[in-house]
C-alpha cells in the first residue's frame, strides 16, 4: 500500500508526506493513555496530600470537586492542548515520530485539535464488556474496540479516522521531504555566479520558499519590477557574501536559487563562461557584473 501523499502549497511547492498507519498510531495512543492517567494520578495524589496536611473538613469537598474537574479537563483536552502547542505532537506521537497536520500541509490549529480529540470517543466505538466477575453483577466494565476508527483509517485516502475527517487533519510520519517545480534558468551567468556563494551558507526554509516563488514568477515581471522585488533580499546577501555593491539583484537571486536547488555538489567547478575574468568579490576587484538586459 502506498502511504505517501503530496500536498502543494499556494507557493506551488510540493511536499511529500508519509502517512502514519494504524499500527504506528496505536502504540502512540497507548503511551498517551498512560501519560494522561499518570497526570491524573499525580493531581489526585497532590490534592490528597494538601488536604491531609491542612486537615480542614470543608477543604476535602473542595479537593474532591477540583479532582473531578481536573479529571475531566485532562481526559478530554490533553491531546488537544499538546497538539496545539507542540506542533501536532503529544508525548506518544513524539516518541513514535508522528504528528498531526492540516490536510493542506499547514500546522494544526487549536480548533482543529479540539474537534479531532473530542470525536475520538466515536472512533473508539463500539464498546465491549468484560465478563462479569460474578453472575449477580452487571457487566459494567467497558473496553473500546476502535473498530469504527480502524475502518475509517483503512478506507480513507489520507488514513483519517472520523475525528480527522471532521477536523480536516491527517497524521503523518515526522520526516518531511519536499521538492520544488524546476524553474527554467537559461541565463549562462547564473551557474558561474553561484560558484562564488560561500559553501557554508545555509538557506533557511522561508528563504527557500521565497527563492522558489521568485524564480518561478519572475518571467511575468518587468526587469524593473524584478529589481525592486529582489533588492530587499539581495542587499543583505551582498554584504554577507562580500560582493561588490552593484551586483545585479535579479541575477543574484537566480544564482542562489541555482546553488540551493539545482547545482550538483559533487560536480566540478562551473565554467565561468561570460564571467571569465570577473569576480563579484570585493577583495578581488571592484568591477561590476554584467547586468541583465
Amino acid at each position: 500500500m502506498d502511504t505517501t501523499i503530496e500536498v502543494v502549497t499556494p507557493e506551488n511547492i510540493a511536499f511529500e508526506y508519509q502517512l502514519a498507519g494504524p499500527f504506528r498510531r496505536l502504540p502512540a495512543y497507548l503511551i498517551d493513555v498512560f501519560v494522561r492517567y499518570g497526570v491524573i494520578a499525580l493531581v489526585a495524589l497532590t490534592l490528597t496530600f494538601v488536604v491531609g496536611m491542612i486537615n480542614i473538613d470543608i477543604l476535602g469537598s473542595f479537593a474532591f470537586g477540583a479532582g473531578l474537574v481536573g479529571y475531566f479537563l485532562i481526559s478530554w483536552f490533553y491531546g488537544a492542548a499538546m497538539e496545539t502547542y507542540f506542533n501536532g505532537r503529544t508525548v506518544g506521537k513524539w516518541m513514535f515520530g508522528i504528528r498531526v497536520i492540516d490536510v493542506d500541509g499547514c500546522p494544526i490549529t487549536g480548533r482543529r485539535a479540539i474537534i479531532r480529540n473530542l470525536l475520538r470517543i466515536a472512533d473508539l466505538a463500539p464498546m465491549s464488556t468484560l465478563p462479569a466477575a460474578a453472575m449477580d453483577m452487571p457487566p459494567v466494565l467497558f473496553i473500546p474496540t476502535g473498530i469504527i476508527g480502524m475502518i475509517s483509517v483503512v478506507c480513507t485516502r489520507r488514513m483519517q479516522r472520523l475525528g480527522d475527517i471532521a477536523a480536516g487533519t491527517m497524521v503523518i510520519v515526522d520526516e518531511k521531504t519536499w521538492r520544488l517545480p524546476i524553474a527554467n534558468i537559461d541565463d549562462p551567468r547564473v551557474a558561474p555566479l553561484a560558484s562564488f556563494i560561500p559553501g557554508d551558507y545555509q538557506v533557511s526554509r522561508s528563504m527557500a520558499r521565497t527563492l522558489a516563488v521568485y524564480a518561478e514568477r519572475r518571467h511575468y515581471l518587468t526587469p524593473g519590477r524584478r529589481t525592486e522585488i529582489a533588492r530587499h533580499l539581495a542587499i543583505p546577501l551582498i554584504e554577507r557574501f562580500d560582493f561588490v555593491s552593484d551586483v545585479d539583484f535579479d541575477l543574484l537571486m537566480l544564482a542562489l536559487y541555482y546553488r540551493t536547488f539545482l547545482a550538483d555538489p559533487s560536480s566540478e567547478s562551473a565554467d565561468l563562461g561570460p564571467l571569465a575574468g570577473y569576480s563579484p568579490l570585493r577583495r578581488d576587484q571592484n568591477r561590476a557584473l554584467p547586468t541583465t538586459g
